[in-house]
C-alpha cells in the first residue's frame, strides 16, 4: 500500500524550508507518495512581513530560528529580501512545474534560493531562471506567468488548503490519515509512515510551524 503524504507550505515560511530535510530522509526506500501544497500566509493585499525592519520579528529569526536550524545541521538565513515577497506567482510556477513533473524538484530549488542564497522568488525573471535550472522551459515558463495561465489552479489549491483541509499553520503535514503540525524530525516521520503501512493507528503531532498572524514559534 501505498502512503500518500502531503505537505502544505509556504516558500516564504522557514520551518517549511526546514522541514523538507528530515521529510527527505524519512521517505527514502518506502512505498509513499509526496506532494506538496499551495499555501500562502499572507497573501496579497495582506501586508508583508518585514523582518530586517520589525525588531520583533528579527530577534525571532536571531535567537529562535537561527539556532534551530544551526542543530539541525541546515545552512539557512535571513533574506535580506524585505519585506517577504508575496508567493502567487511562485506557486502558479509550481503548477507548470508539476504539470511536467518536476513540482518537488521545483518546491526544493525555490526554498533554497530564498533562505540560502536570497533570490527574490517574487521576481518573474528570478523565478524563470530557477526554473530554467531544474530543466524547465524557462521561456514557456515565464510566459504561463505573464498570462497567469495557472492563476485559477492555483486558488482551487488555496481554496482546498484554506477551507477543505483548514490549514492555518505551515507545515502540515497529511500522512495517510495522520496529521503532524510544524517541523517534525525523522523518526518522527518514520514511524507515523510504518503505522500507516502497516494501518496503525497513532498520534497526531505539533511541532515548530508559521500561522497567518505572522507568528513563527
Amino acid at each position: 500500500m501505498t502512503v500518500k503524504i502531503q505537505v502544505y507550505s509556504d516558500y516564504v515560511c522557514p520551518f517549511c524550508f526546514l522541514a523538507e530535510g528530515p521529510l527527505e530522509q524519512a521517505v527514502q526506500g518506502k512505498d509513499v507518495e509526496v506532494e506538496w501544497m499551495p499555501f500562502e500566509l499572507r497573501p496579497s493585499p495582506t501586508e508583508p512581513l518585514d523582518p530586517w525592519n520589525d525588531p520583533p520579528k528579527l530577534r525571532m529569526f536571531e535567537q529562535s530560528i537561527a539556532p534551530y536550524a544551526q542543530r539541525m545541521g541546515i545552512d539557512m538565513k535571513l533574506p535580506r529580501v524585505s519585506p517577504h515577497p508575496y508567493t502567487h506567482l511562485a506557486f502558479e510556477g509550481y503548477q507548470y512545474a508539476k504539470e511536467h513533473g518536476k513540482g518537488n524538484e521545483y518546491n526544493h530549488r525555490l526554498f533554497r534560493a530564498f533562505f540560502q542564497e536570497e533570490q527574490n522568488i517574487g521576481d518573474p525573471d528570478v523565478l524563470a531562471k530557477l526554473a530554467g535550472e531544474i530543466g524547465l522551459d524557462a521561456a514557456e515558463y515565464r510566459e504561463a506567468l505573464e498570462t497567469r495561465k495557472y492563476k485559477e489552479a492555483h486558488q482551487q489549491a488555496l481554496n482546498h488548503a484554506y477551507r477543505e483541509a483548514g490549514i492555518t499553520a505551515v507545515p502540515t503535514f497529511f500522512i495517510g490519515n495522520k496529521v503532524l503540525r510544524g517541523v517534525a524530525n525523522r523518526e518522527t516521520l518514520e514511524q507515523v509512515i510504518a503505522e500507516e503501512l502497516a494501518g496503525q493507528a497513532g498520534k497526531a503531532a505539533e511541532g515548530l510551524s508559521c500561522t497567518v498572524d505572522g507568528e513563527c514559534d
